[in-house]
């Protein structure tokens, strides 16, 4: 199995086809590479693709610290580093869109694009932030993970029950101290500052409209940015409403890179 191996961490991934643009797919909290397979699927017929595991998920090595966002982007720079990966477009799902957004303030000239797919809150409303917080301290704390509940209330509406199984299984198989330093960590990001600062092009795809990342919200920040809502899916619409995604992405490359 492919790993990525920097100072004492090792990071799995997995790469396939050849040409450009190059795609690099970033998953969500708790989640794995798995959570892009359509768009990977697809896309390695015309492109090269990469899709791998943050530090503390899947296959990746599950370190103690090193689950904030400013540190999760880095390791994503010296991965693409590590295989040669030079101006992809950054695709990432829920927490893997705030790492995107990083990684281009960060690493300036490293993405030619990002693709936000229904990103974790940007500008939290206060009231994403408590229940954000509220979560992050029942990890720290309860003997029973709450992330199970949490997490079936995200894939709805959802018209393939058994996936949604499999979205809670892989989620729960994350240690609950490893789910809350990276929850912690995106509580203490800020997002307004770096989406002011992001200066790459840029595709927002919402699940649906309203919550902290409602464009009403986001573009008074970037008046520029691209902004897609798909139909009948919910947080994990990239695998619910894959055509929809896969439909959005394609047409963003053509018109903004």
């Amino acid at each position: 199995m492919p790993h990525a191996t920097r100072d004492d961490l090792s990071l799995y991934y997995e790469q396939a086809g050849s040409g450009d643009p190059a795609f690099v797919f970033v998953h969500g909290w708790c989640c794995d590479h798995t959570f892009f397979e359509p768009q990977y699927e697809h896309f390695k017929a015309t492109s090269s693709v990469m899709t791998y595991d943050l530090r503390g998920c899947g296959r990746s090595d599950r370190p103690a610290d090193g689950y904030e966002i400013p540190a999760l982007a880095d390791d994503l720079a010296l991965l693409c580093d590590a295989l040669g990966i030079s101006r992809p477009i950054v695709v990432g799902h829920s927490l893997g869109g705030l790492i995107g957004l990083e990684l281009a303030v960060r690493h300036p000239s490293l993405p030619a694009a990002i693709v936000a797919v229904d990103p974790g809150p940007i500008d939290p409303r206060p009231q994403s932030r408590s229940a954000l917080g509220a979560l992050a301290e029942k990890l720290e704390k309860v003997d029973e993970d709450p992330r199970r509940d949490y997490v079936a209330s995200l894939f709805l509406p959802t018209d393939d029950l058994e996936r949604g199984d499999r979205i809670i299984e892989t989620m729960c198989s994350v240690p609950p101290s490893i789910a809350a330093a990276a929850l912690r960590g995106l509580l203490e990001w800020d997002g307004v500052a770096t989406l002011e600062r992001c200066d790459v092009p840029l595709l927002v795809l919402l699940s649906k409209v309203g919550g902290s990342n409602d464009p009403a919200r986001l573009l008074p920040l970037r008046r520029d940015i691209h902004i897609g809502v798909t139909v009948g899916a919910g947080h994990f619409h990239q695998l619910d409403a894959h055509e929809q995604v896969t439909a959005m992405i394609e047409r963003f490359v053509r018109i903004a890179t």
